[in-house]
């Protein structure tokens, strides 16, 4: 088994050249999903920005539930988190600082860039979770050391969900709180499995505010 699947995957660009932009978005597709459709969010999220979205090999970041146990998402989960980083350093290259780059995602997207934003943690522009919370199996200790000092995290899901139970939603936002985040949740009843307009316009304004 390739222990990298999504290591050669490619990243696809929009919006302004990364040098011109305000920020940068990384935005992170859900399953099944690709990459051209999550970039289309880009311009919901920020005008001034550049808009990266790395494509899931076959798809899928990781096989199984984000509830099942880690080591039944490997080596998958650990290249997903390896593909973000890859990113996020390249633009570290290029002078982009990690107060301008923010990590987005839905669904299966949303919940590693929650992974993400817990085991690299530092402080970004944003990490934006539609959908999607810390990545492990129920009653596991979630909590991760490190500072995300300051950093504006938004969570927002419906509730009940198929996929992400409100409880570890709610579990996720506690923790990037302990973490020094500046957490927004956002709980939508019967909301279904989508990025809801009220979602974007709440992500759209942390986006907007000044570091």
């Amino acid at each position: 088994m390739n222990s990298d699947p999504h290591g050669a995957q490619p990243v696809l660009r929009a919006g302004l050249e990364v040098s011109q932009a305000r920020l940068v978005l990384v935005l992170l597709h859900g399953r099944g999903a690709s990459a051209e459709d999550i970039l289309s969010l880009g311009p919901s999220l920020a005008d001034d920005a550049a808009y990266l979205a790395p494509q899931a090999a076959n798809h899928t970041w990781y096989p199984n539930s984000f509830l099942a146990p880690r080591d039944r998402n490997e080596p998958f989960l650990s290249s997903a988190l390896r593909k973000v980083l890859s990113i996020v350093k390249d633009l570290e290259t290029k002078g982009i600082g990690s107060e301008r780059i923010a990590i987005c995602g839905f669904s299966q997207g949303a919940c590693l860039s929650s992974e993400f934003g817990a085991t690299h943690p530092k402080r970004y522009a944003g990490l934006i979770a539609f959908t999607g919370g810390l990545i492990g199996p129920p009653g596991a200790d979630l909590a991760h050391s490190g500072d995300l000092a300051g950093t504006p995290v938004f969570l927002g899901s419906g509730d009940p969900d198929p996929h992400v139970p409100w409880e570890r939603v709610a579990e996720s936002a506690g923790i990037f709180k302990a973490m020094g985040a500046s957490v927004t949740l956002a709980h939508y009843p019967g909301m279904p499995h989508t990025v809801s307009p009220a979602e974007l316009k709440s992500a759209r304004i942390l986006l907007a505010a000044p570091g």
